[in-house]
């Protein structure tokens, strides 16, 4: 580690949007810290309105619930020290700290990808056999698809971040990034990172295009029957039930998708910064919003949770 070019890093500089004006950096800081809050008080809103709701007992607000918690462990994993880069310019985080925060964003990341899976393979059973649907999707069956779905992120997490991090690390420590994603922490290796390149390429398109094939067979099985419904209500009906989910879907995974399958050519550090903040910032805040105002049976259930934490006031008064 000490001969040649190389040393031993103790912390990294997270360059973030340090290029920009004060000013700018000013108003995105607001910007961020309320689409932050606002996902936090969404998501938090979602898991209590499933958990407290006897309406929303079935096993597509179960997994609702496993993706609201998720959407909050992965904000809280990225978007604290960026706005601390933003508004008190604190862009150092130590060596542990990065490891640990791209360990969480690769475990999330992958839970989510698996976890739409899993949604949409509800949404099918629900569809194709609705009168098996209470049998095949009981609670022990649920609670080992959302084990199943969270699984996975901790091999590819693991993996992927030890290996990183036992590379040996230039001089300079800035990363070219809000936090620390795996490409612009590899630009800072001084050594043969071939192999390693390989891995994370196969292992994230395997890790992207598993679910999203097990997605579109679960959507094409869905679409075959929803076609055959004999009236326009029916079809009308069954379809608004995975619109919310079809959404969230396309969200994230054209957003992730542009972010690490562009060519390297189209792929500039500032270009990346945005199309990162779709799905790590924006992407977990519109979640609740979407099946809040897409979904009858949620927006029911906030107007009864809502009435009964005013009623105590209203009798008071």
């Amino acid at each position: 580690m000490a001969s040649g070019n190389w040393t031993r890093i103790s912390e990294f500089v997270l360059m973030s949007f340090s290029s920009l004006p004060t000013e700018i950096q000013s108003v995105l800081f607001l910007a961020f810290l309320t689409i932050y809050l606002a996902t936090l008080m969404g998501n938090s809103l979602i898991i209590l309105v499933t958990l407290a709701d006897p309406m929303l007992q079935s096993p597509m607000y179960f997994f609702l619930r496993n993706l609201s918690f998720l959407e909050i462990g992965f904000n809280l994993v990225i978007v604290p020290k960026m706005l601390g880069t933003l508004i008190a310019q604190d862009t150092t985080i130590s060596f542990l700290g990065c490891a640990t925060q791209m360990y969480f964003f690769f475990f999330f990341g992958v839970a989510e990808c698996f976890l739409l899976a899993t949604m949409a393979y509800d949404r099918y059973v629900a569809i194709c056999s609705p009168l098996l649907y209470p049998v095949i999707m009981s609670q022990g069956t649920r609670a080992k698809l959302a084990v199943a779905s969270w699984f996975p992120g901790f091999p590819v997490a693991t993996v992927q971040t030890t290996w990183l991090f036992s590379f040996p690390f230039c001089a300079t420590n800035k990363v070219n990034h809000f936090f620390c994603d795996s490409p612009p922490v590899l630009r800072l290796v001084c050594a043969d990172t071939a192999l390693f390149e390989i891995y994370a390429i196969v292992g994230t398109v395997l890790v992207v295009m598993t679910p999203c094939l097990l997605i579109l067979c679960s959507y094409t099985r869905i679409a075959a029957a929803i076609l055959k419904l004999p009236s326009a209500k029916g079809r009308h009906k069954a379809f608004s039930t995975c619109s919310s989910h079809l959404l969230v879907v396309s969200l994230f995974y054209v957003s992730s998708s542009l972010t690490y399958f562009r060519p390297k050519s189209n792929n500039s550090p500032e270009s990346k910064k945005l199309l990162s903040l779709s799905y790590t910032v924006v992407t977990p805040m519109l979640n609740p919003i979407i099946y809040s105002l897409r979904n009858h049976e949620v927006k029911k259930a906030l107007s009864r949770t809502f009435h009964k934490a005013l009623a105590p006031r209203n009798c008071i008064l």
